[in-house]
């Protein structure tokens, strides 16, 4: 494996990472009946947002090269 290889991996590992995290905020937000403005909720939200944004960019840029 070449640095790019294993910068690509962490990339990805840590994307996953973000979403189970936005996921988990989420449901647990949910679960305790937080309202649809609720910190943790949008939190949640936004690593969701952010896990999934970068796991479509790393997508994108491995079908280009």
């Amino acid at each position: 494996m070449n640095g790019r290889q294993v910068h690509r991996g962490g990339t990805a590992l840590l994307s996953l990472a973000m979403l189970a995290i936005g996921v988990a905020l989420i449901v647990q937000s949910l679960a305790a009946g937080a309202s649809p403005l609720s910190g943790r909720l949008l939190l949640g939200v936004l690593f969701l947002a952010a896990g999934a944004g970068r796991v479509y960019v790393e997508y994108r840029r491995g079908r280009e090269t």
